[in-house]
């Protein structure tokens, strides 16, 4: 497999996407795959069989990945994205570290986070109306962290309850 799967692993509102983004760009600009181009409200975490499918699969054989990214505003599968294989690809988001993922994965990072702070992030992104939808969502992915464990499978394991965590630079 020449492309490594790097997983930030970690429940909504870590900073997941913050590492991602800052850990990419150390990593000459390589692709960020988000969850959240598969996951949607109505179904939080078992999209992954998508994600092997369309994504995994191809780049352990060297092949073009070509997935189509879920659109949360029109509520559907939307555009399609293609990422060829390279060195290292980033799978950012909930469960990115999920068991059915581990055995792609080169290197896994999780991101504890105190949930009120979790909270707080995602109703500052997605406004204080989806508080149902965060309950809905936070009960999902604990049912997850019980069963998959995600941080004891993790190469290393980080606190996302402070903004100096993600202050990462170019010298990491």
């Amino acid at each position: 497999m020449q492309t490594r799967i790097v997983a930030i692993d970690g429940c909504g509102g870590a900073g997941k996407s913050t590492l991602a983004t800052k850990l990419a760009n150390i990593l000459d600009n390589c692709p960020v795959i988000h969850t959240d181009d598969f996951a949607s409200w109505d179904h939080p975490l078992d999209w992954y069989p998508r994600v092997i499918e369309q994504v995994l699969e191809p780049l352990r054989h060297n092949h073009v990945a070509h997935f189509q990214k879920f659109d949360w505003q029109a509520n559907q599968l939307g555009q399609w994205e293609t990422v060829k294989p390279c060195s290292v690809v980033i799978l950012e988001g909930v469960s990115s570290s999920r068991s059915e993922f581990r055995p792609y994965l080169s290197f896994a990072i999780y991101i504890e986070t105190d949930r009120d702070l979790r909270l707080k992030r995602g109703l500052e992104r997605d406004g204080e109306a989806a508080l149902p939808l965060w309950q809905q969502w936070m009960a999902e992915e604990d049912e997850y962290v019980l069963r998959d464990r995600p941080q004891e499978h993790a190469d290393i394991v980080i606190s996302g309850n402070t903004e100096a965590l993600l202050r990462i630079s170019s010298s990491f």
